[in-house]
C-alpha cells in the first residue's frame, strides 16, 4: 500500500466516504481495491447513496435514478 500520495490531502478534502479505510485519500488504491471487489468508491455516490454502505452497480444506478 502507497502511503506518500502528493495529492492525497487535496483528495480527502473532495472524498464523500464516511468509512474509516486506510485508503482514504489514495485515490488510486480504493478504485483498485473497490475494482477489485467488484463494487463502485464511495466518491461516485451522492451523500445519501454512500451512507448505505452498498457499493454494488446496482445501488449506484439506484442512487442515480428514481429508483
Amino acid at each position: 500500500m502507497t502511503t506518500n500520495c502528493p495529492n492525497k490531502e487535496k483528495n480527502l478534502k473532495e472524498c464523500n466516504c464516511t468509512y474509516t479505510c486506510a485508503k482514504k485519500g489514495l485515490c488510486c488504491e480504493c478504485v483498485a481495491y473497490h475494482r477489485g471487489k467488484g463494487q463502485i468508491p464511495a466518491c461516485f455516490f451522492s451523500k445519501e447513496g454512500e451512507a448505505t454502505y452498498d457499493r454494488s452497480i446496482s445501488a449506484l444506478v439506484c442512487d442515480c435514478s428514481t429508483c
